[in-house]
């Protein structure tokens, strides 16, 4: 028996790139850093809240590239040396990465108390019925 890929299905026709964005995120899956909330908070409409304590809001960016949200943090070199007793604190870069769904688009971004806050929106498509005319051969 033929084990079928999730792209191959004879009834999934031109969902080749689906499975390449299914093998996309489970590669970032693993990350645990920064903490991170998803939620509804309309119909079409969600949060991301990245926890980011220490961070200022230059030392974040965000872009969407080939509809993959990344979240990259780095924190610039402090001067003068600090003698920590303990460091409890992460102060490490990271890259956090969402894929995003066809028609999700980021609204906005805010930092709030240590928090960082991407709102995004999915704008509904209009249906299209789009009738085939069959012709002679």
């Amino acid at each position: 028996m033929t084990k079928l890929s999730f792209g191959a299905h004879p009834y999934l026709l031109g969902f080749e790139q689906l499975e390449r964005l299914v093998e996309r995120t489970a590669k970032t899956a693993g990350e645990g850093y920064p903490p991170f909330n998803i939620e509804a908070v309309a119909e079409n409409a969600y949060r991301i809240t990245l926890a980011v304590a220490g961070f200022r809001e230059e030392d974040l960016s965000i872009t969407v590239e080939d509809r993959q949200l990344v979240v990259r943090g780095r924190q610039a070199e402090e001067e003068g040396q600090r003698v920590f007793l303990h460091r409890g604190i992460a102060a490490r870069a990271f890259q956090r990465s969402f894929v995003l769904a066809e028609g999700v688009e980021v609204a906005a971004a805010t930092m709030e108390n240590g928090l960082l806050h991407i709102d995004l929106r999915r704008s509904a498509p209009e249906p299209v019925v789009q009738t085939i005319r069959i012709g002679r051969g």
